[in-house]
């Protein structure tokens, strides 16, 4: 899942900054968003609308990162994201398949 995930989010970054700036940096797990990719605020925002548009209101890039102090945002990586995404993505999967009073364990 990873894979995909990382590469939908090459993509909207592709979108928010532009192809010609991503040709110069492969966007891998490690990538920074400060540091590597020097992401705005505002660049920020706008990844976070395309994420919940994506993802739906589960993926809350703002609520991510309001629960990380300063620093911390600034060495956020790529997969530190795409490992949150992933980690949402499941849960919602999980509870999709759970029928109405009942447990996972008799869902299927």
């Amino acid at each position: 899942m990873a894979p995909d995930i990382l590469a939908e989010i090459t993509g909207m970054l592709v979108e928010i900054v532009g192809d010609e700036y991503l040709l110069a940096e492969e966007v891998t797990m490690k990538t920074t968003f400060n540091e590597d990719l020097a992401l705005e605020s505002v660049e920020f925002v706008a990844l976070a609308e395309l994420l919940h548009h994506r993802y739906g209101a589960d993926v809350d890039l703002m609520g991510f990162l309001a629960e990380k102090d300063m620093d911390a945002i600034l060495a956020m990586s790529v997969g530190e994201l795409v490992t949150h995404i992933g980690r949402i993505t499941r849960s919602s999967l999980a509870r999709a398949r759970v029928p109405a009073g009942g447990s996972p364990a008799s869902a299927g």
